[in-house]
């Protein structure tokens, strides 16, 4: 089947619909975009969880504060859909801004919980925007699973929470962090990378794996800095995950470990 895209919800909600009525399952695959290998992974995770699978791109503007990095997110829906399509998945769900938050739109989802802290305190609008964002795809495509990387753990959790606390009748599925063969977790933002900061970012995975191996965390950002990092927001364990977020120059890396 070749893949089609999709820019509204009713043509959504229609497809599934199409589905449902022959007594097929859904599987939806939240992304923004710019995919790479982590993503496709998400996708085959979906395709042996459902007979059908809707992937969404969606550049989500509530979770990006006005001083990050909204505009030159980067964007390219062809090769994105050609992936799509060599993949196997079924439908490309593309809606624009206007589609997503029409004029009017003032709803905001306040999240709290495992939305406290770490990635809060340095994108402190961000949950809520994922919060409201993966709502709304939830409700507009009506899955019966949606597929996250486990990279973005503190966020996996957030939408875990939002699901059972509003009772949306979906359940989220994880697929382990994709890397690079040095270790490195995949991430849309690493084509910001420049050659020589590329050289340095394994060392974020090199550090944290020292934490998951019994290095105090406290050692950690001293430790990035001196591996050439510019900043560090944070390490710390958590629930039996060490998880981190530093910079190289104007681009911010997380990735995560368990302990």
């Amino acid at each position: 089947m070749t893949l089609q895209t999709l820019r509204d919800v009713a043509s959504l909600r229609d497809a599934v619909a199409g589905w449902r009525a022959a007594g097929e399952s859904v599987a939806l695959v939240p992304t923004m975009g710019a995919l790479h290998a982590g993503h496709l992974a998400l996708v085959a995770r979906a395709l042996v969880l459902a007979d059908r699978v809707v992937t969404s791109i969606f550049v989500n503007p509530t979770q990006f504060a006005p001083t990050e990095d909204l505009a030159r997110y980067p964007r390219d829906e062809a090769g994105d859909a050609a992936l799509l399509d060599a993949a196997g998945c079924d439908v490309l769900y593309a809606p624009t801004v206007a589609e997503m938050y029409p004029p009017g739109f003032c709803t905001a989802i306040t999240p709290a919980g495992p939305a406290l802290g770490l990635e809060a305190d340095f994108r402190p609008t961000m949950f809520g925007g994922v919060a409201l964002v993966c709502t709304k795809l939830f409700t507009q495509c009506g899955p019966d699973v949606a597929v996250f990387g486990e990279k973005d753990f503190q966020q996996v959790q957030v939408v875990r929470q939002v699901v059972a606390d509003l009772d949306l009748p979906l359940r989220i599925d994880t697929v382990p962090t994709v890397r690079e063969a040095d270790g490195l977790a995949m991430s849309s933002r690493n084509r910001y990378l420049s050659p020589a900061q590329r050289a340095l970012a394994p060392a974020l995975f090199q550090v944290l794996r020292a934490v998951a191996d019994g290095t105090p965390a406290a050692e950690a950002p001293a430790m990035l800095l001196a591996a050439g990092f510019d900043s560090v927001d944070y390490v710390a364990v958590r629930d039996g995950v060490v998880l981190g977020a530093a910079r190289l120059g104007g681009v911010r890396l997380i990735d995560n470990l368990a302990c």
